[in-house]
């Protein structure tokens, strides 16, 4: 592994990491503090928008903040055309270091509020929560590509981002997780932000399926910009065509 993808999986995993202790901690620390499970929840969304839009501000300059193997996969894939994206095995390595994160992050939280690191077992899947992380994943996946497209800046893209999970936590059903390393890590906790073993799969194969939908929409409203290479196959014909 070269210095250059250790430091990027470093900032991945350091960012995914800080995510989730955000994001349990915050939910340990609102149980404690408020009998109200809205009151609870509206004190995890905010905590954990504004979390990550810092974390984004922080790190991006590093790995480019994706902290979402969902978003790196989409990366590789919209990228692969002018080779922009992270290739095959810097696209593994992110995601280990994402989830290695995610759980060293529950670990974190779980410590810092004296709670033994336990798993959920709050079950989470149904139906409907699943619709909601098909929706939850392909907003987000829509949002990051599409402002990347259109050339937004860094402290942009993390208002935005963060505006948008923590309008998720209230308007899906799912409280939307949208992450694989994520829901993996906060199956480290049995508190408030946790899920259990049971709903792990079915929220990640619903997190995939929104992740391909958030991709078909960016290709569908943001066609990437020719190449050289298809420019040039444009251009040459019509010499040809002038010139007979």
């Amino acid at each position: 592994m070269t210095s250059g993808i250790a430091r990027r999986a470093l900032a991945e995993f350091l960012g995914t990491g800080l995510l989730v202790t955000v994001v349990v901690g915050s939910g340990i620390a609102a149980q404690r503090l408020s009998a109200d499970t809205g009151l609870r929840l509206l004190e995890n969304s905010i905590a954990t928008a504004f979390g990550l839009g810092v974390l984004i501000l922080l790190l991006g300059p590093v790995s480019g903040a994706h902290f979402n193997p969902v978003v790196s996969a989409m990366n590789a894939i919209l990228g692969r055309r002018d080779r922009t994206g992270l290739a095959g095995l810097d696209l593994l390595v992110f995601i280990v270091a994402q989830i290695l994160g995610a759980i060293c992050g529950a670990v974190l939280a779980n410590a810092m509020f004296q709670l033994p690191t336990a798993i959920s077992t709050t079950n989470r899947a149904t139906p409907g929560t699943l619709l909601g992380e098909v929706v939850a994943t392909a907003g987000l996946v829509l949002l990051i590509a599409g402002l990347s497209r259109a050339r937004a800046t860094l402290p942009q893209i993390a208002a935005a981002v963060g505006a948008y999970i923590g309008s998720a936590y209230w308007f899906t059903s799912s409280t939307s997780f949208a992450n694989p390393a994520v829901t993996i890590g906060r199956i480290f906790t049995d508190t408030f932000a946790g899920i259990a073993p049971a709903s792990m799969l079915p929220y990640l194969a619903a997190q995939l399926v929104g992740a391909a939908v958030g991709i078909g929409l960016i290709l569908l409203l943001f066609p990437p910009p020719p190449t050289v290479a298809d420019a040039q196959a444009t251009v040459v014909p019509s010499d040809l065509e002038e010139a007979s």
